[in-house]
């Protein structure tokens, strides 16, 4: 078991795919070879920022004219959309509880609407942005406050603790088809921030706070590092374009260590990842493909946890879950 333990790792790692996704709200790549933003003509800096002091005065203020003015169009079939709303955006930066010692993280900050609270609130802001326009147009839409930052760039490939040297937080409106990787990149860091208020999909937003029972792959990774709870749902109206989900705020507090397997959280999730190939199949049969094991021995590796093996994966809890880490024989020592 041990040594197909360490075949998975081998496995897990040649196969990861390099870090893709997005910075921004707007920001999602398209198929190799396409842009992350349908840019309606070529411009300089210097045209993108003389555009921007013509826009409104307000962030949020008016976003399709301020988006043609940058030569950007949203792609819809990408399901992107900015946060316009100022109301929603002060409840978002609220519940962060910022002041004026705090640093943040900001993913994605697209027009600053958010962006302009959290400047306003906390001592220092790193925005990470994808988009080389809207990376040089922040600055100017927000009259340049000292305490931001602006950086483009892929916030997937970017090491957290290059960008602080202390604790943090992350404020963000995710892009929903990246908050998965995100939360895997932030929370598995070698800096995690201390607390993450951000913007998802409603639907994942109640997935990840689910209990035993109705548990997934994520919700698992979510909980491992952080306790999570929805703050509050979020109406269509308050992006541009509006969205076809709903979406929710999401708060998570992240713990001071790993809930279980505070020695091995990595090797713990890959274990985990495993044993959700399957997650409609009984606990047997999707350990056992996940794990590349006959079904006889999963059903002996949940027994030995004290667990039934005709169970199913999202019914373990995320302490059953790590007994049958342990019960595998699982390495003890952390990869990194």
């Amino acid at each position: 078991m041990q040594r197909r333990l360490h075949a998975l790792d081998q496995e897990t790692a040649q196969r990861a795919p390099a870090p893709t996704g997005s910075a921004g709200a707007l920001d999602a790549p398209g198929p190799p070879g396409e842009p992350a933003l349908e840019l309606e003509e070529e411009g300089t800096a210097d045209s993108m920022l003389a555009a921007a002091s013509e826009a409104p005065r307000r962030p949020g203020g008016r976003p399709a004219a301020l988006l043609r003015r940058l030569g950007i169009r949203p792609r819809k079939r990408l399901s992107q959309s900015f946060l316009v709303d100022r109301r929603v955006s002060a409840a978002i930066a609220r519940a962060a509880d910022l002041t004026p010692d705090d640093a943040v993280l900001e993913v994605g900050p697209g027009l600053g609407t958010l962006t302009a609270e959290l400047v306003r609130r906390a001592g220092r802001v790193v925005a990470v942005e994808l988009d080389p326009r809207l990376a040089a147009a922040l600055p100017a839409l927000l009259h340049h406050p000292p305490n931001l930052e602006v950086v483009q760039g892929d916030a997937l490939a970017i090491d957290p603790a290059t960008l602080f040297p202390g604790e943090y937080k992350v404020v963000a409106n995710l892009p929903f088809h990246i908050t998965s990787p995100i939360l895997h990149h932030l929370l598995g860091a070698r800096r995690r921030p201390r607390l993450l208020v951000i913007t998802v999909q409603r639907e994942v937003a109640e997935r990840i706070v689910a209990p035993p029972g109705a548990l997934s792959y994520l919700a698992i990774l979510v909980q491992l590092y952080a306790s999570p709870r929805i703050v509050r749902f979020l109406p269509r109206a308050a992006f541009y374009p509006r969205p076809q989900v709903e979406a929710a705020v999401l708060r998570l507090d992240v713990r001071p260590a790993p809930a279980v397997v505070p020695e091995a959280p990595a090797a713990f999730l890959r274990f985990a990842q495993a044993g959700f190939k399957q997650p409609r199949k009984q606990l047997r049969n999707s350990l056992a493909e996940g794990l590349g094991i006959a079904p006889a021995e999963a059903a002996a590796l949940a027994q030995r946890a004290g667990l039934d093996p005709a169970r199913r994966p999202q019914a373990l809890s995320l302490e059953e879950w790590a007994r049958l880490y342990y019960a595998a024989g699982a390495p003890a020592a952390e990869e990194r």
